[in-house]
């Protein structure tokens, strides 16, 4: 494969949905500029024959032929491309008071698009994909939720390192909590939060998620207007590790010195099960529910 050196990688502004991006062909990338955003694909990798003694390896040349379009990411990014355009019809007086927050363009801090589009996703998926024919969004998401694990739905925003994810993550939970808060009756938002981590360090990291953390971000990233913050309070938000959700041992508790204790004492050590500890964590959230 040729090798290209492409002088100014960045043709795009983060704070505008992109519009250029660099060709591939049968031999790689190019220097060649594409007037149109780059279709949502990925690469499939290809796996070397395996030499005596040595590890598989994947050879993940980046080549035309080898790409595979995100064909529903690419359905989804263009319903909320016209809903965009279409100035945001369908949703809470809540959400649009936040949008328009968000898309002020005389913001100081301007947020990035990739930011925003995570944003309109959630929320047409939420608010507006079922009043406009395309329930089909949520009921593809669901079905390979079943095929996956069936036991907790989940809708996943992949986005990549430094693009700001934890923003996004605040701009959900007032989303979320803010619309609850004002209607109390719709189940479709939560104002309860529970966010596991996979470390400590992570877990120290998105305090700023927390409201009344002083580097929280809904203040420093300007994510609400100052008026909504004292609401924002009001939501209930445990951040743990996830090592919290994994059984624990306990001995028995000692007890008389009678064959019965000794025996006892034998027997397999008890596990706390992770569903206790949520139960004992979460107890002051009922009936609230609870968004992972």
């Amino acid at each position: 494969m040729a090798q290209i050196v492409i002088e100014n990688p960045v043709i795009n502004s983060p704070f505008d949905g992109p519009q250029r991006h660099f060709k591939f062909t049968d031999e790689g990338i190019t220097n060649e500029i594409v007037e149109k955003r780059r279709v949502s694909s990925y690469f499939i990798p290809i796996a070397r024959p395996k030499k005596r003694g040595k590890q598989l390896l994947l050879d993940t040349e980046w080549t035309q032929d080898r790409i595979e379009e995100n064909k529903f990411v690419n359905e989804v990014r263009a319903k909320v491309e016209k809903w965009r355009e279409g100035g945001h019809v369908g949703i809470t007086k809540t959400t649009a008071q936040l949008l328009e927050y968000w898309c002020n363009p005389s913001r100081d801090r301007k947020l990035f698009f990739c930011q925003i589009e995570a944003a309109e996703t959630a929320i047409y998926i939420t608010e507006v994909a079922g009043k406009y024919g395309d329930a089909w969004i949520e009921n593809d998401l669901r079905r390979a939720n079943g095929d996956a694990n069936p036991l907790l739905f989940r809708i996943a925003f992949k986005m990549a390192t430094g693009s700001g994810k934890t923003v996004v993550m605040a701009m959900a939970i007032a989303w979320h909590a803010l619309n609850k808060l004002a209607n109390p009756q719709d189940a479709r938002f939560s104002d309860a939060f529970l966010i596991v981590t996979p470390g400590i360090t992570i877990r120290d990291r998105l305090r700023v998620l927390l409201p009344n953390d002083p580097q929280n971000y809904y203040r420093e990233r300007d994510l609400l207007p100052p008026e909504l913050m004292e609401e924002l309070q009001k939501a209930k938000i445990i951040i743990t590790n996830f090592h919290a959700f994994i059984p624990r041992e306990h001995p028995p508790p000692e007890s008389s010195p009678s064959r019965f204790s000794i025996k006892a004492r034998k027997r397999a050590p008890s596990r706390k099960r992770p569903t206790r500890w949520f139960a004992a964590s979460a107890a002051n959230w009922a009936p609230r529910r609870t968004s992972w």
